[in-house]
C-alpha cells in the first residue's frame, strides 16, 4: 500500500496545504488519531452498507483522505528521527502500527465501493449484516426526550447503554465522529453501533418513555 499511496499523495496539488493540519503534531498524536479515525471510519463503512447511504460512503472516502495524509507525515518524521540502525529498528514498529491503521480504512473505502456495484449486492449485503453481533442502527430524538440539550459526555451515553454514536443526522447535515463535547438536539437522528438491548434502551429514551436517570440508577 505504501507506493499506491505515495502515488495518491503526489496526485495531489494541494497536498502541502492540507498536511499543515498535521504538521504541527508528533508521531504519537498523529498515530492516535489515526487509531480514532481508524474504528470511526469501520463504523460508518459498516454504517453506509446497512443503510444504502451514499453520504455516509462519501465521508468514508473523506476519511480514508485523511489517513493517507496522516501516514504520509508519520513516514516523513520517523525517516528523519532515525539516526542510527537502533532507532530505525525502533520506528519501524511505529510504522507498522501506522500502516495497518491506514490498512483499515483502505478495506473500509473498498466496502462502501460495494454500493457502487449494479447486480444487486447492495440490497442484499444489509441482510448479511444483519447476522452481526453488534448492530448498526439509527435512533430519532423526540423534543420531549431527556437527552435533548445534554453534552453526550455528560450522558455517559456509551458507558450506559453500551451503545456508541458514530454520527449525527441534523437538519440536513451530518456530524461524524462525535465526542463527549457535541450536544444532543431535539429531530436529531442519531447513527448508532452496540449490542441490541442497549439500543432497545437507547431508543426508548431517545422517543422520552424512559428518564435518563432511571438508566443510570
Amino acid at each position: 500500500m505504501g507506493g499506491d499511496t505515495l502515488k495518491k499523495i503526489a496526485k495531489n496539488e494541494d497536498l502541502e496545504h492540507e498536511i499543515l493540519r498535521y504538521e504541527d503534531k508528533n508521531v504519537r498524536e498523529l498515530l492516535t488519531e489515526m487509531k480514532d479515525y481508524s474504528e470511526l471510519i469501520a463504523d460508518l463503512a459498516y454504517a453506509a452498507v446497512v443503510y444504502t447511504n451514499k453520504d455516509l460512503a462519501e465521508e468514508v472516502g473523506h476519511i480514508e483522505s485523511e489517513m493517507d495524509k496522516m501516514m504520509y507525515l508519520i513516514r516523513l518524521k520517523t525517516m528523519l528521527s532515525a539516526r542510527n540502525i537502533d532507532d530505525a529498528k525502533q520506528l519501524s514498529g511505529i510504522l507498522q502500527i501506522a500502516s495497518s491503521a491506514e490498512k483499515i480504512s483502505d478495506a473500509a473505502e473498498d466496502m462502501v465501493k460495494l454500493l457502487n456495484v449494479e447486480d444487486g449486492l447492495d440490497t442484499l449485503l444489509p441482510h448479511i449484516f444483519e447476522e452481526a453481533d453488534e448492530i448498526i442502527n439509527t435512533v430519532r430524538v423526540a423534543d420531549p426526550s431527556s437527552m435533548v440539550n445534554k453534552k453526550i459526555g455528560d450522558l455517559a451515553i456509551e458507558s450506559v447503554t453500551g451503545v456508541r454514536v458514530i454520527a449525527i443526522r441534523r437538519r440536513g447535515h451530518w456530524i461524524y465522529g462525535p465526542n463527549g463535547e457535541n450536544h444532543i438536539r431535539g429531530g436529531d437522528l442519531l447513527v448508532v453501533s452496540g449490542i441490541i438491548d442497549g439500543y432497545e434502551n437507547l431508543n426508548e429514551l431517545a422517543l422520552g418513555k424512559k428518564q435518563w436517570r432511571e438508566l443510570k440508577k
